[in-house]
C-alpha cells in the first residue's frame, strides 16, 4: 500500500499540515506512521477527507462529521440527519434564489423609483416572509 506524506496529502486535499494534525488529533483521520519526523497516511485518508470537505460545506460541524465514522473508521452516514441538512439547504437556495431575482429587478428595473415598481414591492414581501420564517 502506498503512504502519502503529510504535505503530498495537504496539497491534495487543499488543507494545511496543521489542519491534518488538528483533524489527527481530533480523532477524523489517522497516520499510519512516520518517515522522519513527517506523518505518514493511508490512501483511505483522502477519502474520508473529500467526505469531511463535502460535510463542513454542507454546514456540519467537525463534531457531527465525527459521528459520521463508525469505530471502524469507515463512512456510517445517518439518512435522516442528512435529510434534514438537505430540506435546509433547499430553504436556502429558495431564499437566495428570491435575494437574486430581487437585486437582478432592482438593477435592470425601467420603473422611475423602484418604490413604484409593483415586481419590486411583490419581491419585497416574498423577501420578508422568507425572512420572517427562516
Amino acid at each position: 500500500m502506498r503512504l502519502y506524506d503529510i504535505g503530498e496529502v495537504a496539497a491534495r486535499c487543499g488543507v494545511t499540515p496543521a489542519t491534518l494534525r488538528y483533524y489527527e488529533e481530533l480523532g477524523l483521520i489517522t497516520s499510519l506512521s512516520r518517515k522522519g519526523l513527517r506523518r505518514q497516511f493511508g490512501p483511505e485518508t483522502l477519502l474520508k477527507l473529500s467526505l469531511i470537505a463535502l460535510g463542513k460545506a454542507a454546514d456540519f460541524t467537525l463534531a457531527e462529521i465525527s459521528g459520521m465514522f463508525g469505530s471502524d473508521g469507515q463512512p456510517d452516514l445517518p439518512r435522516a440527519e442528512l435529510h434534514q441538512r438537505a430540506d435546509q439547504l433547499d430553504q436556502q437556495i429558495h431564499s437566495l434564489s428570491t435575494l437574486r431575482d430581487a437585486i437582478r429587478h432592482v438593477a435592470d428595473c425601467p420603473a422611475p423609483s423602484h418604490m413604484e415598481c409593483p415586481t419590486f414591492q411583490r419581491l419585497l414581501k416574498v423577501a420578508n416572509r422568507a425572512r420572517a420564517t427562516g
